[in-house]
């Protein structure tokens, strides 16, 4: 699947595939394999089978290529995950569930994107860089609402903790090898990022007592 379909598909909605959706899926698999300075057009359009003049009909650069591949994607996430935030009212556990489910399938379905995100965000220009670190600021609060509705009292500050972690978890798919089918590993990462989050947030809750020696 292409990357924007993939960002249309988090939100609920696919397009056609089309020549420039092909470009640019080879274009980041390239970048997260070798690095974005590690890749030259020449090489995408070698990849892609496509001449430089052709390449540059689609896109202006490298740079043009990774806007293009990061910004829809996190268009995507935010607006996925504000339907499954506001899709279970008044049941905040379904919610994160619905929220965990959202996400694995979204990370398992594009490991070289979150490897692009992780590695390579700060090649983008200031205003896409910009726009893309609001809409992941505006996603991680809707986990936050869930996870406070969840857990009474938790403050926000601590929330954007546990959502930063369970992200970390989640978007672990660029390292996980084939060992374990695609099924598997959705189960076991939901499972381990809902244990996470369900886990006792209480700060009154003094620490395990050391043994004495």
């Amino acid at each position: 699947m292409a990357v924007e379909q993939q960002a249309r598909g988090a939100a609920g909605t696919t397009r056609r595939r089309s020549r420039r959706d092909e470009i640019l899926e080879i274009a980041v698999g390239l970048f997260a394999q070798r690095g974005y300075h590690g890749v030259s057009m020449d090489d995408i359009g070698a990849a892609a089978g496509v001449t430089g003049p052709a390449l540059y009909h689609h896109f202006a650069g490298k740079e043009a290529m990774l806007v293009a591949a990061l910004v829809p994607v996190s268009e995507g996430l935010l607006a996925g995950g504000k339907e499954r935030a506001a899709g279970r009212p008044g049941d905040p556990r379904g919610a994160l569930e619905s929220l965990i489910d959202f996400h694995v399938e979204f990370a398992l379905a594009n490991p070289a994107v979150i490897a692009l995100h992780l590695h390579e965000l700060d090649r983008l220009p200031d205003e896409p860089r910009r726009r893309i670190r609001r809409l992941q600021r505006m996603y991680v609060e809707e986990w936050v609402t869930v996870l406070t509705a969840l857990h009474p009292g938790l403050p926000d500050g601590a929330a954007r903790v546990l959502a930063h972690a369970a992200f970390g978890l989640m978007n672990s798919t660029p390292f996980l090898g084939g060992e374990v089918d695609r099924r598997r590993r959705a189960e076991l990462l939901r499972g381990a990022t809902l244990a996470a989050l369900l886990a006792p947030t209480d700060p009154t809750t003094p620490p395990d007592t050391p043994h004495a020696p």
